[in-house]
């Protein structure tokens, strides 16, 4: 991560947020942190994941896989307080760019009508890592902020008017956990990363299959640095770019 002092809070004068994400587990390396905290302050969240992670389990195979995932999904949301988790059903691990998968992002963004998107890292390496980023992640960056200007376009998806979904042209901004560039934070109380880990031991199989991995060092540990470059405790470090 950056060494960076220069982080900017992330604005908070918002309602709605829509979490848009690969795959069960990607909000929960510390972004689901600050939906806790945003759902304490009352606001509303929904959660949208493209696929339901069905290729992420090397000893199940996916039709097993993939409804163990939505339940662990499930179980992570409600730890941060957060009630409505949708599934687009793309296929895990052969995410594709294109129109289908813009206007699926779409549809969710004009009926959802949030003002802020989170989403994860979709830049080629994670912080500290020399491995690439995982394809889905590559793709649904790309496709996910082409498609906040789809919503607020009432010519393209015109199929989504006939649905009866106005142009949403609300979205201010697109933040990106776990990006190697962070802009702005969020800062956390101890409750809301003790809510964040327990949002991550919720996928207990998929991390039984990680091997040893210590889930709450880690997001201490990255909470801890966020906070340092922020001046604050501790902290959910972003990536935001306009929408």
């Amino acid at each position: 991560m950056t060494t960076s002092t220069t982080l900017q809070p992330l604005r908070d004068d918002w309602t709605r947020a829509l979490t848009v994400v690969a795959h069960p587990d990607d909000l929960e390396y510390g972004a689901s942190s600050a939906l806790a905290r945003w759902t304490s302050q009352g606001k509303a969240i929904t959660e949208l994941l493209v696929t339901r992670g069905e290729a992420g389990i090397d000893t199940l195979p996916p039709q097993e896989s993939g409804p163990l995932r939505v339940q662990e999904q499930l179980a992570s949301a409600r730890a941060v307080g957060v009630e409505s988790v949708e599934f687009l059903d793309f296929p895990d691990g052969t995410l594709e760019y294109g129109l289908d998968l813009r206007r699926a992002i779409a549809r969710a963004i004009r009926r959802h009508r949030p003002e802020l998107i989170v989403s994860i890292n979709f830049r080629d390496h994670f912080p500290g890592s020399t491995s690439y980023n995982h394809a889905d992640h590559r793709v649904l960056g790309p496709a996910l902020l082409d498609a906040v200007r789809d919503a607020a376009n009432r010519w393209v998806f015109t199929e989504l008017i006939d649905e009866g979904l106005a142009p949403w042209s609300g979205v201010r901004e697109v933040a990106f956990a776990a990006a190697p560039h962070p802009t702005h934070f969020v800062e956390l109380s101890e409750a809301d990363l003790d809510a964040g880990i327990a949002s991550l031991d919720a996928h207990e199989v998929y991390l039984a299959n990680l091997g040893d991995f210590d889930q709450k060092a880690f997001l201490r540990s990255n909470a801890e640095e966020a906070g340092a470059q922020a001046g604050v405790g501790l902290a959910v470090a972003f990536e935001v770019l306009p929408a």
